[in-house]
């Protein structure tokens, strides 16, 4: 494991070690949400480093221009090449033994790195679709006994192809925000009618989430490849 000159980052049981550097949007007090990046117990602010010049521009003259956004959708669009430009000049700046420009420069240090416990995480884009797929067989077969019964759990074509289908993206929060129970009729066994009410058992799932960073057109088909490269990035998810 790279070791950092932000001592928190080189903690063993830390989630935010050198080697990981997450993206996401925050803000801190009464600013406005902007993207940054995770490390140790520090987030890195992108657009002070980016207003600095110390990040990849394209094309080597102008600056990316891309977090001081709310989101990080404009950055993804720029493909995998940029991503990993940026994600390598962010090591050489943090790594201990690196460029010192931002080590070095303590107004610019002090600018840059926000204690996690003084920021606001936002969710980091724009969810224009949310796709689901049923690829655990447990919880497929267990779905399919409560919809069907055991012997016909799983539908024919399960183990070729795990089964996906839309889910609301309207519904996608970041961390921390409050889960509304859902209300819907309930009909208690012997009732003569249904009434309504909030449910009265949430069930919680413990998911990983892919992020698709670069956009398609309708209709078009992506290989296996040209899947992996479009995926920003993966996120724990609660669903």
């Amino acid at each position: 494991m790279k070791r950092s000159w932000i001592e928190s980052a080189n903690d063993p049981e830390g989630h935010f070690p050198l080697d990981n550097l997450p993206y996401g949007v925050f803000s801190r007090g009464e600013d406005l949400p902007r993207c940054g990046v995770a490390l140790g117990d520090q987030v890195i602010d992108l657009e002070v480093l980016e207003e600095a010049g110390l990040l990849p521009v394209e094309g080597g003259d102008e600056a990316l221009g891309v977090f001081g956004e709310p989101f990080l959708n404009e950055f993804m669009e720029m493909g995998p090449e940029v991503w990993s430009a940026v994600r390598a000049r962010l090591t050489e700046l943090l790594v201990g033994g690196g460029d010192d420009a931002l080590r070095a420069n303590g107004a610019l240090r002090e600018a840059a790195l926000i204690p996690m416990a003084k920021a606001r995480m936002h969710l980091p884009f724009h969810v224009v679709e949310y796709t689901d797929f049923f690829s655990g067989r447990q919880h497929a077969f267990n779905a399919g006994s409560m919809f069907r019964d055991p012997e016909n759990a799983l539908p024919a074509n399960w183990l070729h192809l795990p089964i996906a289908y839309n889910g609301r993206a309207s519904t996608v929060v970041a961390s921390g925000h409050d889960v509304i129970r859902p209300m819907g009729q309930l009909k208690p066994h012997g009732a003569d009618a249904p009434y309504w009410g909030a449910c009265r058992r949430l069930d919680f799932e413990l998911e990983m989430g892919a992020v698709v960073g670069l956009p398609s057109a309708m209709g078009e088909r992506l290989s296996v490849a040209e899947a992996e490269r479009a995926i920003f990035g993966y996120v724990l998810l609660n669903d």
